[in-house]
């Protein structure tokens, strides 16, 4: 990333996980002028990712047991070509939400 691009200010967020606190990775990454900003924990409104995460294994794995790593592999494959087909389901899915629907909260509560 650095060796694309030498003069921009490079800002990563990252999560809490080990990998991303250990030395190593830390002291490389001011050494090549890079400014971490942790997310708070358990934030997963702050990571888009975590509900692409949750969306492909509904999708994908859930009650679903595949027969071969080559078997999963077409699955996600198959998943990501078929979402980029919808850009505006993403945009609702991953899109943090910053208001509540009472109309769809209704349903979240247990009858």
């Amino acid at each position: 990333m650095r060796a694309r691009e030498p003069e921009r200010r490079i800002v990563m967020f990252w999560d809490g996980a080990p990998y991303h606190r250990s030395s190593t990775v830390l002291a490389r990454a001011k050494e090549l002028d890079i400014t971490i900003e942790p997310l708070p924990g358990y934030s997963p409104d702050f990571m888009p990712v975590e509900a692409l995460w949750r969306w492909l294994r509904e999708d994908v794995t859930y009650q679903h047991c595949h027969a071969s790593p080559t078997e999963l592999i077409a699955r996600v494959n198959h998943f990501a070509d078929t979402i980029n087909l919808d850009p505006l389901t993403v945009a609702d899915r991953l899109w943090t939400r910053t208001t509540l629907d009472p109309e769809e909260e209704k349903l979240r509560i247990p009858a």
